[in-house]
């Protein structure tokens, strides 16, 4: 499919940039300097369109040819400021450290909790074997309803691998100077969320020879997904 009809750049200068955006804490400035030093001059504001349009659209299909979640998962949800109002940001990791599922809500209730839950069991395409949250009761109201058969863990400490994924989403939220609009900050961490599961390769967990392999392997799944 041609992604990038009617745009003046070719498909691999606009992919590359997308790339830099999502997967480096980096500004569009920096982009348009990188670029620059290649030769390639284009405005920041260019570029900020591209991962506005082409980061939405590339995440989808990053996300339809993921090769599956684990059979548990972590959730935790963080507060966050957007134009002066605080929101919610659901997050739900497996037990490799892949984003299942992360959606901004204005709340977390028992409503917002049962939302994020459905929306989970869309994504794994049934129940997991076992669910760990902390102890907020709209959790344990959305596990009694749609996942009985789950186990639900909430013992202290057992939810770290949630709380410190959430941590590469601040540090790109203080780079941005905050998200301004709702829509803005899910497109964002859905974008975000798809190119760091591509890139998620355990560096610290395997030998050099066995990652650049791996590192070959998501450079391809990426190449397959902008074309």
């Amino acid at each position: 499919m041609n992604t990038d009809k009617r745009h003046r750049f070719p498909s691999d200068i606009v992919s590359y940039a997308v790339w830099l955006y999502y997967r480096f804490n980096l500004s569009y400035r920096d982009i348009e300097d990188l670029l620059a030093e290649r030769g390639i001059i284009v405005t920041r504001e260019s570029i900020r369109l591209w991962c506005i349009k082409f980061g939405a659209l590339y995440a989808r299909r990053l996300k339809r040819n993921h090769r599956g979640y684990g059979d548990t998962f972590y959730i935790d949800e963080v507060f966050v400021k957007i134009n002066g109002k605080r929101h919610y940001l659901w997050r739900a990791v497996d037990q490799d450290g892949e984003v299942v599922d992360v959606y901004l809500q204005a709340k977390r209730d028992g409503a917002a909790a049962k939302r994020f839950f459905r929306r989970l069991l869309r994504s794994h395409g049934g129940d997991p074997r076992k669910i760990v949250t902390d102890k907020l009761r709209s959790d344990g109201v959305a596990h009694l309803e749609m996942t009985p058969e789950t186990i639900h863990g909430t013992k202290q400490y057992e939810n770290n691998r949630a709380e410190q994924s959430h941590e590469s989403t601040r540090v790109r939220e203080r780079g941005m100077r905050k998200f301004k609009l709702v829509g803005q900050a899910q497109r964002f961490v859905n974008a975000h969320a798809a190119v760091s599961n591509l890139f998620n390769l355990g560096r610290h967990l395997v030998r050099a020879q066995h990652y650049r392999e791996l590192r070959i392997s998501a450079f391809t799944e990426w190449k397959r997904a902008v074309a």
